[in-house]
């Protein structure tokens, strides 16, 4: 079966899921992946050099923000 941002377990009742994956250069870009929405992605076009983050309500799951920082640039 299929589990939610594709894990290979289910999380337990009033867990969320997540999946967070590293880009790997110019190759494979990051993603972030919470509770079946993607929110960070190359295809999403929201994505960038540094570090990719995404802030998210706790209880709720609501994205609240994205951002990226530059750690190259500074």
């Amino acid at each position: 079966p299929r589990h939610k941002c594709g894990n290979q377990k289910s999380c337990p009742q009033n867990y969320f899921a997540f999946k967070i994956i590293s880009g790997a250069a110019n190759v494979v870009g990051p993603s972030i992946c919470f509770d079946n929405v993607v929110l960070m992605s190359s295809v999403k076009n929201n994505i960038g050099r540094g570090l990719n983050i995404a802030l998210v309500n706790g209880t709720s799951g609501q994205l609240l923000k994205a951002d990226i920082f530059d750690m190259y640039s500074g």
